[in-house]
């Protein structure tokens, strides 16, 4: 049985750590269970606040990954349609490779701007493009953040089976 939570946990790992680029996924929680997955096992026992103050990561990462993305844009003078396009973007850069991942957040993000206020008068592609680097910054940002996260997690649940 032991294998057996270890092999899932190994799982909810990779999927947590796919997670934390794929914003469809949610990849700090899954890689949370892993710790849990583990937990079970009579192998390996964590102490309960090694549990409690990793949830309470979890918990905060996951708040500041939805708040991240739209303070970048909001402090760069965005919308909504930038961060949505930075998300949309994201996901059609993973099709691109490594280029793909990190220019189309930005790309989607300027394009969301630029279709969001293509009525306005006062909209100017600058302006877009500002608006877009905040909402792909922000992005960027959660995305590290649950990445390293991820690494820890990772690390902890290895270390604890080696």
């Amino acid at each position: 049985m032991d294998i057996l939570l270890i092999v899932i946990g190994s799982l909810c790992l990779l999927t947590g750590l796919v997670g934390c680029i794929l914003p469809v996924l949610p990849g700090v929680p899954v890689a949370y269970a892993a710790l849990w997955l583990l937990q079970a096992t009579h192998k390996v026992q964590f102490s309960w606040r090694f549990l409690i103050v990793w949830g309470v990561v979890t918990i905060i990462v996951q708040v500041l990954d939805a708040v991240v993305p739209v303070w970048g844009t909001k402090v760069m003078g965005g919308s909504k349609s930038g961060v949505w396009g930075s998300t949309l973007g994201l996901v059609a850069g993973l099709f691109f490779g490594p280029w793909g991942i990190v220019l189309g957040p930005f790309i989607g993000a300027v394009a969301g701007e630029v279709l969001a206020h293509a009525t306005e008068k006062n909209m100017s592609i600058g302006k877009a493009i500002k608006a877009g680097a905040g909402s792909f910054v922000g992005l960027m940002t959660g995305t590290v953040m649950k990445l390293v996260c991820v690494g820890l997690m990772a690390y902890y649940f290895v270390a604890a089976i080696v």
